[in-house]
């Protein structure tokens, strides 16, 4: 018997569209990680990109646990001397919620090109409405923990 090994060509690539309203930002990431990958197909297999495209929606609304808020940093840096700069997490929510969500992904994903060509299969939206209605994304449950 003979091991399986999926290759680019055979592999079916569905749309998935996640409600993050009221979502905790790990569980959330975790989750929307394991799709892109495709760990949730059979057919997973480590150096070949298995997995779906992910649609985020309502990314201002995701809640996070204990001082998170006010305690998590994000640095980035332009490269020049003294170019430090940092923003709290309540302060990415206010500016741009769609980067807290993909830097919490991220950091899930593999490193290299085939984690970069992972993250280009995911899009994320602050609202509710999205840009995907053409390809008929499949409405994903994220599974309470409770």
């Amino acid at each position: 018997m003979d091991t399986f090994m999926a290759n680019p060509k055979t592999v079916e690539k569905k749309w998935v569209l996640i409600d993050a309203k009221g979502q905790t930002l790990g569980r959330l990431a975790s989750t929307v990680a394991t799709i892109l990958r495709g760990k949730n197909k059979p057919e997973y297999t480590p150096h070949v990109d298995t997995g779906d495209y992910v649609i985020v929606i309502n990314a201002a609304d995701i809640k996070v646990t204990g001082k998170k808020l006010h305690d998590k940093i994000y640095y980035r840096h332009s490269d020049y001397v003294g170019g430090l700069k940092s923003a709290t997490l309540s302060e990415m929510l206010a500016k741009k919620p769609e980067d807290v969500i993909f830097h919490a992904v991220k950091g899930m994903l593999p490193d290299g090109t085939l984690g970069d060509k992972m993250l280009t299969k995911l899009r994320i939206y602050a609202g509710a409405d999205h840009e995907q209605t053409a390809q008929k994304p499949v409405v994903y449950e994220i599974k309470s923990r409770y």
